[in-house]
């Protein structure tokens, strides 16, 4: 087995070399733009937006940008997306898409349907094991470790079939997608990664789990917590390196870590690595490629073209949507520690598609970026303008000052006579006093956020905190049947899911503050 390891290393070494460019950044834009717009030229909207009269232009981004509008997924959706659930051809990306992945994003509860291209697959593919290598290849860890699997704890690999195309969750499609040889590098099998069922899943993998030897995981946080506690309650062992003794490397994305980062030092101790990764279902777009790295590095020449909008009233209601004269910029205008909503046009058919969430440029001469929240995943009801970010940094705080395992919270804003309310669940396995912590947790706010602390002095009267055990967040996604996969518990509650939640909470007979 060690020639395996040292085999891999060096193929790990050699990848990273390879995939290195000496282009600036505007520049792999701006030629991944062209690829993009060649090949869709001859399909509807390639027709429509006239994309060989763009091809000719002196500027193609400009001119790109002067003629096809921005999309949110309800617009992209109605005009055209439509069309390739009732299998059109060539209508927003050459052929007929045969696979969508399955969202209901961190917003909406409706089920969003992503166009999976097959070009999207392999740009994802490369991309995964672009940011792998990349990252491994820093750390340097002996060959005995490359003997080890990765474990992929995504959704399930039996996409749903409707006539000809298949829908599921987008970790089961890229898992499903892969090659055969690569099954030998990863657990669990194939019968294991088809099951629907997250419990059945859970359970399968733990029953196998002594006979692997993982030196990955891969996966939304929540769900690997659950994972590893039930493990180690399973086999009754002090820690999970009794039985998986070679784990090193935790990979994941989607959500941030920051909450779960004092959890996860307890469950698997302090010398853990982590890799942060930015997939969403319209594509990979970012990696750390170093554990000293505080952002991402974006992937900039690989079926992706970036444009970025400030995150501001300027551009963007307190609602989240997008105003009529909002101003684009490329990746050669962004500055450091704004925060951008994010553009994506795609070897999937998106164009122009204003996918939701929001980052800052940690480092422009790098790329590197960090995720800050959602377009409309923060509170904003009298301009305290709160972001996702802000909410997880003070959970993170809270966490140390305190000294507690919070890992999932939520929050939804109110009425508090004629002034408002933001209210709280916090997920704690023990009792603590509401009002501390609700103290506590606003104090933090009013060090992190200037509107925040402005507005805590006039309009936003009231910070309440409910407590409640962190498995009544997982029941409330198995009862939504959003258990597993890529499904992550919302920050900020929408009308409907608020509904949902509070009635969830009444049938549990759980008091709220």
């Amino acid at each position: 087995m060690t020639l395996k390891g040292s085999i891999l290393k060096n193929v790990v070494k050699l990848y990273s070399k390879l995939s290195s460019s000496i282009k600036s950044p505007q520049k792999l834009q701006e030629i991944t733009l062209r690829k993009l717009l060649n090949s869709a030229s001859k399909t509807d909207f390639g027709k429509h937006y006239k994309f060989n009269s763009i091809l000719k232009s002196s500027s193609i981004i400009n001119a790109f940008q002067d003629t096809v509008p921005i999309y949110d997924y309800d617009e992209i959706y109605n005009k055209w997306w439509y069309r390739l659930l009732k299998g059109d051809r060539d209508v927003t990306w050459p052929g007929k898409i045969k696979i969508f992945a399955l969202t209901s994003g961190t917003t909406e509860s409706s089920s969003k349907y992503i166009p999976i291209s097959s070009q999207m697959q392999s740009s994802m593919g490369r991309a995964s094991f672009k940011g792998i290598c990349a990252y491994l290849n820093e750390l340097d860890l002996p060959p005995d470790f490359y003997n080890g699997k990765i474990l992929m704890l995504g959704g399930s690999t039996q996409l749903k079939q409707v006539d000809d195309l298949l829908m599921g969750d987008l970790s089961g499609i890229l898992t499903g997608d892969m090659p055969l040889w690569m099954n030998l590098l990863y657990e669990p099998s194939l019968q294991i990664t088809r099951e629907s069922d997250w419990d059945k899943k859970l359970d399968q993998v733990i029953k196998e789990a002594y006979k692997w030897n993982i030196g990955v995981i891969t996966g939304v946080p929540a769900w690997v917590q659950i994972l590893i506690e039930r493990l180690i309650a399973h086999y009754k062992v002090d820690n999970i390196y009794e039985i998986w003794p070679n784990l090193k490397l935790y990979i994941h994305g989607g959500v941030s870590m920051e909450p779960y980062y004092s959890y996860f030092n307890t469950l698997l101790g302090d010398n853990m690595l982590y890799l942060d990764t930015y997939t969403a279902s319209e594509g990979f777009i970012a990696f750390q490629n170093s554990k000293y790295s505080e952002g991402m590095r974006m992937i900039l020449q690989n079926g992706i073209f970036y444009e970025f909008i400030l995150f501001n009233s300027e551009n963007f209601t307190n609602e989240g949507k997008l105003l009529d004269h909002a101003k684009t910029l490329n990746i050669s205008e962004v500055e450091e520690n704004e925060e951008y909503a994010i553009i994506l046009s795609t070897n999937a058919g998106a164009w122009r598609y204003l996918i939701g969430d929001t980052i800052k440029f940690t480092n422009t001469c790098k790329n590197e970026i960090v995720i800050t929240g959602r377009i409309k995943h923060f509170l904003s009801l009298c301009g305290e303008h709160l972001s996702v970010g802000n909410m997880s940094d003070a959970i993170s705080r809270l966490n140390k000052e305190l000294n507690l395992n919070i890992t999932e919270f939520t929050v939804f804003g109110g009425k508090a006579g004629n002034y408002f309310s933001h209210t709280w669940w916090l997920g704690l396995d023990k009792d603590m006093d509401n009002l501390v912590l609700s103290n506590k947790l606003d104090s933090i706010l009013r060090t992190l956020n200037d509107d925040y602390n402005t507005e805590r002095d006039y309009a936003l009267k009231e910070v309440i905190v409910n407590v409640i055990p962190n498995a009544m967040f997982y029941k409330w996604m198995e009862a939504n049947n959003k258990a597993g996969g890529s499904h992550k518990f919302p920050r900020v509650l929408s009308k409907e899911q608020k509904a949902s939640w509070l009635s969830f909470i009444k049938q549990k007979h759980i008091k709220q503050v």
